[in-house]
């Protein structure tokens, strides 16, 4: 009887600790998917502010190394390059010059993954809109901080 009345004693001393155990998890949880959220906001005002200064470099810095870019009606770019031949064909074939991202939502997957999902405005070198679309972004925590792993976006116009 001793035995029983101490297992069911250390029962619940452990089951009264889970719930205190859940918040801090979720806390935690809450308080990486804000870090994220605020990685986020700055790398999206560095995105366009790389096309308004034709700074490839930082465009560049702001993928992880393995990622995927998955633009409308094109073979996916993968990889180290992929961020650099994207920029460069933004730049000169589309004339990206400036842009908007407007986040809708962005929700924790794992530990080290969040998705982003939003609309976004292009403009050109005269600071006209040209162009209108949507998004979804798989973002990756690497040692270098939060990076664009999987981008996928395409327009809201119809081709005419």
């Amino acid at each position: 009887m001793k035995g029983r009345k101490i297992f069911i004693g250390v029962y619940w001393a452990v089951m009264s600790m889970l719930p205190l155990g859940y918040v801090s998890a979720q806390s935690n949880s809450k308080a990486a998917l804000e870090e994220a959220k605020k990685a986020i906001a700055e790398s999206n005002e560095l995105y366009f502010r790389a096309f308004a200064k034709n700074d490839a470099s930082t465009f560049i810095n702001l993928y992880a190394e393995d990622c995927w870019i998955m633009p409308p009606n094109t073979p996916t770019l993968c990889g180290p390059d992929a961020p650099g031949d994207f920029f460069k064909t933004a730049y000169n074939q589309f004339g990206i010059r400036n842009g908007k991202f407007i986040t809708i939502d962005v929700y924790g997957i794992s530990e080290d993954i969040v998705a982003e999902i939003g609309f976004c405005k292009l403009y050109n070198a005269d600071n006209i809109e040209f162009n209108d679309g949507k998004f979804l972004r798989l973002w990756k925590k690497t040692e270098k901080g939060w990076k664009i792993w999987r981008d996928s976006f395409n327009s809201s116009r119809s081709e005419k």
